[in-house]
C-alpha cells in the first residue's frame, strides 16, 4: 500500500487511536441505524406494500422476487453514491454509464440497466414514486433506509418504463436523534481521492416525525495515463498489438490527388493514398524530404489524455417527514435535493473534411492543388487534422436535481373494513448546464481563396480577420496556425431543463372475506406531465446538410416539447385456499392498468401472480404481466450530430443491383465496378442523430410480455437458512432505438428499404455527414436467465455470528432480431458476447455506454462476521467469460482483430472486497475501514478498436484498481 499524507492517513491513524477505548454490541444494522428498528421488529404483523404490488400484506416474500438492500450492506461497501452499488447486482448487465465512462460518465450519473433492456426499460422510485433524473446518485445515500430491487416487469403496476424491472429507494422514517458521518478513500496508486461528510438528524412524536440530512462528497478524476493497461491506445491486428489510435492526427492524415501519389512509394502510390507531414517539414512542398505515407505510427494517441475517473463534487440534502393532522389524516412530504459538478475531458479537437472544413484548391496554404471536402465531385479529396494547440476538449456540466412528493394521507372503515387512500403531487425538477471548451470556431479558421502578400501574410478580401486568415490547416504546428487556433477557441455553455409533474390518488383496502381469507383491492389514477426544453450554445447547433456545427464536433439542437399520460389502474388480491393438506395457502393476484398517451394513444396492461404454499417451508411463485414504454423526450426531439465507429459496409466492392432493390438504395453514388472501399471501416464517421419526431418517423409506445417462476425455501430443519430460484424471461416487440449507422446500413441493404432514404452518401459513395440516425421503432429483444440466491444465518458461536450469502444470474439467451419480417435481417445473439463498439450488434445495444458486455453468469457473495463491537465482511463480484468475435459471416462476426472469423475468449473476473468496522459505545462513535479490490485484479485487454474508452469495458469492470477507503461516525 502506498498512502500519501491526506485525508486517509489522518482517519487511519484516527482509528487506531480510538481502538483501545471499550467496545459496544454492534448488531445486524449499521450503527447509528435509526431509532425506529426496535419498533418495527416488535410490530411484526404490521401491512407495508411490498414493491412490485399496490397491495398491503403481512407477508414479506410475495409473487414478486425481491431484492433487498439494508443500510448495513450500504455502508460496508464504502461506496457514497448508490450508482455504483446497485451497478454491481448480479442481474445488471448490457453496459452502464457511470462516473467510469469519460464521455457519458462526465454528467456525473449512473445508469441502471435490469436485464441488459437498457435504463429507459428500468423504473427508479423513491418510496413508491418515480424519480425524474432516474439517477441513483441523485439520492443522498444517507437518506437510504433499504433498496428494494424488482428484476422483473411491472408496467401493469407502476406503468411505463418498467420493463427490466423497478428500483425503489426507501426512505428513512421516525429517525430520533442526529449523526455525523466522514468518509475519505484513496486508491494505491495514490489518485482518485475521495472525500464526503453527511448530517442527519431527526425527531418522532406521537404528533409525527421529521428527519433531514445534509451531504457533501467530492471525488477526484484519475487520467488514463495513470494506468498501464488505459494509457495507450493499443489496436489489436492478427496478432499485432499497436499503439495508436485516431487518424486525425496533429501532423495530419491528408489524402494525395491522383498526380501526386507517385511522389510516394508504398500504400501512398494508390488513389486511396494518405500522408503525414514530417515534423517541421515544409508544408508548402510535396515530397517525401516534407511528408511521408501515413502509417499506423502517426496515429494520434488519445487515450492518455481521457480520463478513467471523472470528478463529481456533490451538495444535497433530504427531508422526510409527516405530521398527524387528526386520528385518521396525516400530511407528509419526502424530498430531496443534489447539486452535483463533473466534468469530462477528450483529446483535443478534431478538425477535416469530417468536420465540416473545406479547403479550397487555391488557398496559399494548399500545395496540393485540390479542393479538399466531403466529396462533392470525384477530384475532391479529405483530410483530417487535430487541433493540439488549442489544448483539451472538455465539458464542465453544472446539474441541479429536485424531487418533492407531499400530500395527505389516511385510512377509513366502511363495514368494518378498514381502508387506506393517498393524495399527492409529485414534482420533479432538473436543470443542467454544461459548458464546452477546447474547441474551436471554425468561421474564424479562414481556408478558402487566398493568396501570399508582399509581407509574408495571406491575405483575402474574404479573411474575417489577418489572423484568421494565417491558418494553414496542414501544418497547425506553424506560428501563424497556433495564433488562429487559439483566437478561434471559445467557450460554449448550454443549458437543459427536465420537468415531471404527477398527480396521483390511490386506494386500498378490505372489499370481503374468503374461506381463505380477505379479498382485497388496490386502485387509483394517476395525472403525468413531461416536458423538456434544451437550449444550446448557437456555436453548436447542428447544421443539418454537413452534420456539423461552428465549433466543429459535440453539435447539439435546441429541443422542446413534452405530453401528458393519464393513468387507471387497479389490483386485486383473491386467497384461493387455505388450510388444506398440501395447500397451505393458495394465492390470486390481478391487476390491469390503463393508459392514455397524449400523441400515442391508449394500451391496457394486465398482471397476473400466483402463490402457492404446499407446504410452510416452501413458496412457489408466478407472475405474468404485460409491458410497455412510451417514447422518452429526447427520443422524440432529440437532433445532435454523433461520430459513430462501424465496422463494415454492405456497398464495399459493390457491382450494381437492379434499380430500386434495397441495395441499390443502399449504395447510390457508389461506382458499380467493384472498387469501392469505406474510408472509414473500421473506424469512425460523421453523422447526424434525430429524434422520431424531427426525422419524420412514426412511432409507438414498444410492447411486450415478462414472466417470473420461481421458488422460496427455507427449511425448518435448517433455521437461518434460505435460498431462492427465479426463471425469468421477456419478450419486447417494436423496441424504440436510435437506428444506428451500422444497423442503418444493414436494414436497408437486407430489405428494410424505409431506412434507406436516412442515408446519403457522397459524389464518391463515402458516408456524408447529412446521413441522419433516426429513432424508430425497429426490432425485437427476447430474453430469458434464472436468478438464485442463498442466504444462511450460521448458529450463534462463542467467537460471534457468522452470515453467508451469494446471488447469481445465468444469462440462457439475449436475442435481438433487427427487423423481424424482413429477410436477411441480422438477428444477434448477445448472450455471453461482448458486443464491440462500432458493430452492428452495438449499434442496437440498449444503452448507449459506447459498448455492451452480456456474461453468462454474474455473481456476488459475502461473508459477514460479528462479536461484540466488531464487524467484518467480505464480499465476492463474479463477471463470467465471455467471447469478442464469431464464425465468419455470421452477424456476431466483429472482427475483433481486423480479421473476419476470428474470435477472442476471455475468462472470468472476480474482485474481492473486505472492510472492518468497530463501535466505541463510550463516545457513541463507529470506525469502519475497507479495500476494495483487495488483490487489485486489472480489467481485461478488449483493445481500442473494439472500445470507445480505456481499451476495456469501464461499464463493467473496475478501473481503479485496489482502492482504500475509512469512515467515522458519530451519533449525538
Amino acid at each position: 500500500m502506498r498512502l500519501g499524507e491526506n485525508k486517509l492517513c489522518t482517519s487511519v491513524r484516527l482509528a487506531l487511536s480510538l481502538g483501545v477505548l471499550a467496545a459496544s454490541t454492534y448488531g445486524t444494522a449499521a450503527f447509528a441505524q435509526d431509532a425506529s428498528s426496535d419498533q418495527t421488529k416488535s410490530k411484526t404483523l404490521e401491512t407495508v406494500t411490498v414493491t412490485g404490488s399496490l397491495i398491503r400484506r403481512v407477508d414479506v416474500e410475495t409473487a414478486s422476487p425481491v431484492v433487498t438492500i439494508d443500510r448495513a450492506q450500504i455502508q460496508a461497501t464504502g461506496k457514497q453514491t448508490l450508482g455504483d452499488l446497485v451497478q454491481q447486482l448480479p442481474a445488471m448487465t448490457g453496459g452502464n454509464v457511470n462516473p467510469q465512462v469519460n464521455n457519458s460518465g462526465g454528467t456525473g450519473n449512473s445508469s441502471i440497466n435490469l436485464r441488459g433492456l437498457g435504463s429507459k426499460r428500468t423504473l427508479i422510485l423513491v418510496n413508491g414514486q418515480r424519480l425524474l433524473s432516474k439517477d441513483p446518485n441523485a439520492i443522498p445515500a444517507d437518506a437510504i433506509e433499504r433498496i428494494e430491487v424488482l428484476p422483473t416487469g411491472a408496467s401493469a403496476t407502476y406503468g411505463s418504463d418498467a420493463i427490466g424491472g423497478v428500483v425503489n429507494f426507501i426512505l428513512r422514517k421516525n429517525y430520533q436523534g442526529a449523526t455525523f458521518t466522514a468518509n475519505v478513500g484513496q486508491s494505491d496508486r495514490n489518485d482518485g481521492d475521495q472525500s464526503g461528510y453527511t448530517f442527519t438528524f431527526g425527531q418522532t412524536s406521537d404528533k409525527g416525525s421529521i428527519m433531514a440530512g445534509l451531504n457533501y462528497n467530492k471525488q477526484d478524476g484519475v487520467l488514463a495515463a495513470n494506468r498501464d493497461f488505459s494509457k495507450n491506445a493499443l489496436s489489436l491486428s492478427g496478432t499485432q498489438v499497436n499503439v495508436g489510435g485516431s487518424t486525425n492526427a496533429p501532423y495530419g492524415h491528408i489524402q494525395l490527388p491522383a498526380g501526386l501519389t507517385g511522389l510516394f512509394p508504398g500504400d501512398c502510390s494508390s488513389s486511396k493514398g494518405f500522408v503525414a507531414l514530417n515534423p517541421g517539414g515544409n508544408s508548402q512542398v510535396v515530397s517525401p524530404a516534407n511528408y511521408h505515407c501515413f502509417g499506423n505510427a502517426d496515429k494520434y494517441n488519445y487515450a492518455a489524455v481521457n480520463l478513467i475517473m471523472t470528478p463529481q463534487e456533490r451538495t444535497g440534502g433530504f427531508i422526510s417527514g409527516d405530521y398527524h393532522l387528526g386520528d385518521h389524516v396525516t400530511a407528509y412530504v419526502d424530498a430531496v435535493y443534489q447539486k452535483t459538478s463533473s466534468n469530462f475531458q477528450l483529446a483535443p479537437a478534431v478538425y477535416g473534411t469530417a468536420s465540416g472544413a473545406v479547403v479550397a484548391a487555391d488557398n496559399a496554404f494548399n500545395p496540393f492543388d485540390t479542393t479538399y471536402q466531403t466529396a462533392v465531385v470525384n477530384t475532391d479529396r479529405a483530410f483530417g487534422s487535430r487541433l493540439v494547440t488549442g489544448g483539451l476538449r472538455s465539458a464542465f456540466s453544472g446539474r441541479t436535481d429536485a424531487q418533492i412528493n407531499t400530500g395527505f394521507k389516511g385510512d377509513f372503515t366502511v363495514w368494518d373494513k378498514n381502508w387506506n387512500w393517498d393524495v399527492g403531487l409529485n414534482y420533479g425538477h432538473q436543470s443542467q448546464t454544461i459548458t464546452t471548451t477546447g474547441l474551436a470556431d471554425q468561421t474564424k479558421l479562414y481556408t478558402g481563396s487566398s493568396t501570399i502578400g508582399p509581407d509574408g501574410l495571406a491575405t483575402s478580401p474574404n479573411c474575417p480577420s489577418v489572423a484568421a486568415c494565417q491558418f494553414n490547416p496542414f501544418d497547425i504546428h506553424a506560428p501563424g496556425s497556433v495564433a488562429a487556433i487559439q483566437a478561434a477557441s471559445t467557450a460554449a455553455p448550454s443549458n437543459l431543463y427536465t420537468i415531471q409533474k404527477i398527480l396521483h390518488a390511490g386506494l386500498s383496502g378490505e372489499l370481503f372475506s374468503l374461506p381463505a381469507g380477505a379479498v382485497q383491492l388496490a386502485g387509483g389514477f394517476e395525472y403525468r406531465t413531461d416536458y423538456l426544453h434544451s437550449v444550446p450554445s448557437p456555436q453548436l447547433v447542428v447544421d443539418p446538410t454537413t452534420g456539423s456545427c461552428v465549433l466543429g464536433s459535440q453539435c447539439l439542437s435546441a429541443v422542446q416539447g413534452g405530453y401528458s399520460t393519464k393513468d387507471l389502474y387497479a389490483e386485486t388480491f383473491i386467497p384461493l385456499l387455505t388450510g388444506l393438506p398440501g395447500v397451505q395457502s393458495l394465492n390470486l393476484t390481478i391487476g390491469d392498468r390503463y393508459s392514455r398517451i397524449n400523441g400515442f394513444g391508449t394500451t391496457n396492461n394486465f398482471k397476473f401472480a400466483l402463490e402457492y404454499k404446499p407446504f410452510d417451508d416452501l413458496l412457489l411463485r408466478g407472475t405474468m404481466e404485460d409491458v410497455f414504454r412510451a417514447p422518452s423526450l429526447t427520443e422524440l426531439y432529440d437532433s445532435s450530430s454523433d461520430a459513430p465507429s462501424i465496422h463494415a459496409d454492405p456497398c464495399t466492392g459493390f457491382r450494381g443491383a437492379p434499380a430500386g432493390s434495397p441495395l441499390a438504395l443502399a449504395c447510390v453514388n457508389v461506382p458499380t465496378d467493384g472498387s469501392f472501399i469505406n474510408s472509414t471501416v473500421p473506424g469512425q464517421t460523421t453523422t447526424i442523430t434525430q429524434g422520431a419526431r424531427v426525422a419524420g418517423v412514426p412511432i409507438k409506445p414498444e410492447h411486450g410480455k415478462s414472466y417470473d417462476f420461481g421458488l422460496v425455501y427455507s427449511p425448518s430443519y435448517i433455521p437461518g437458512l434460505s435460498t431462492t430460484v427465479d426463471l425469468w424471461r421477456v419478450n419486447l416487440q417494436d423496441t424504440i432505438t436510435t437506428v444506428g449507422l451500422q444497423s442503418l446500413l444493414n436494414v436497408c441493404a437486407a430489405g428494410a428499404t424505409q431506412y434507406c432514404q436516412f442515408i446519403v452518401r457522397d459524389a464518391t459513395g463515402q458516408i456524408s455527414p447529412s446521413t441522419i440516425e433516426p429513432v424508430a421503432n425497429l426490432g425485437s429483444i427476447n430474453t430469458s436467465g434464472i436468478d438464485w440466491s442463498a442466504n444462511y444465518k450460521l448458529p450463534q458461536f462463542s467467537f460471534g455470528q457468522i452470515n453467508v450469502g451469494a446471488s447469481a444470474t445465468y444469462l440462457k439467451y439475449y436475442n435481438q432480431d433487427t427487423a423481424p419480417g424482413v429477410a436477411g435481417a441480422d438477428i444477434y445473439k448477445n448472450a455471453g458476447h461482448f458486443l464491440s463498439n462500432g458493430s452492428g450488434a452495438s449499434a442496437a445495444c440498449p444503452d448507449n455506454s459506447g459498448v455492451c458486455l452480456f456474461p453468462r453468469w454474474r455473481g456476488q457473495g459475502f461473508v459477514n462476521w460479528q462479536q461484540g463491537g466488531w464487524s467484518a465482511e467480505w464480499r465476492m463480484r463474479y463477471i463470467g467469460r465471455f467471447q469478442n468475435g464469431g464464425p465468419t459471416g455470421s452477424s456476431q462476426d466483429s472482427s475483433p482483430d481486423g480479421n473476419s472469423g476470428t474470435i477472442l475468449k476471455y475468462g472470468s473476473t472476480i474482485y474481492n472486497d473486505v472492510s472492518l468496522g468497530y463501535n466505541i459505545a463510550l463516545i457513541n462513535t463507529r470506525l469502519d475501514f475497507g479495500v476494495n479490490n483487495l488483490f487489485d485484479k486489472q480489467p481485461p485487454m478488449l483493445y481500442a478498436n473494439n472500445t470507445l474508452n480505456a481499451n476495456t469495458d469501464p461499464s463493467t469492470f473496475d478501473l481503479m484498481g485496489r482502492y482504500w477507503w475509512a469512515r467515522v461516525t458519530v451519533k449525538f
